[in-house]
């Protein structure tokens, strides 16, 4: 399974009380988009994106049933099955990042807050952009949006991910 840890929240009044998106209904990706612009838009294509790029990567056929980044998005992505989570600021965040035993791979979107949120962990900086925790099994990458993350960084998320997934 893959979380991603985000530092702000849709906002939605459906979403205040929210701690994790993992179980929406096909379309409600389309209407956070539609409702709140391109800023989470961009979080989730560039999420479906990953997903897709790693599904290559690892033979998920899940994800591989889908003929591009976009059908995956609408059809699997965040929804009950798809081995997605997107954890929302709050309180908890930093309590479930404690738990680090059940061997999903964790992503923290943005440097500044993966290191607030990390500070206890054996954090190791791999370059400007992406730091890990072996032993929790999680990365800090740049915030999933185009510009921070681009085709070239997320095919470099992927290749960390896949290490990490190696080292089970």
């Amino acid at each position: 399974m893959i979380k991603v840890y985000a530092g702000n929240r849709p906002p939605l009044q459906n979403y205040a009380e929210v701690d994790v998106l993992n179980n929406l209904n096909e379309g409600e990706i389309q209407h956070i988009a539609n409702e709140t612009g391109n800023h989470w838009r961009k979080i989730f294509n560039v999420y479906a994106k990953f997903m897709f790029e790693l599904a290559g990567e690892v033979v998920d056929q899940n994800v591989l049933a889908f003929d591009t980044w976009q059908a995956y998005r609408d059809g699997s992505l965040l929804q009950s099955g798809s081995d997605t989570e997107l954890h929302l600021d709050n309180s908890a965040t930093a309590r479930a990042l404690n738990n680090l035993d059940d061997g999903c791979v964790r992503i923290v979107m943005g440097k500044a807050y993966g290191e607030s949120l990390l500070a206890w962990t054996d954090l190791k900086s791999l370059d400007a952009d992406f730091a890990i925790s072996k032993k929790g099994k999680v990365i800090v990458c740049p915030y999933f949006d185009y510009r921070q993350l681009s085709n070239l960084k997320i095919t470099r998320l992927v290749t960390i991910v896949v290490e990490l997934m190696g080292d089970q």
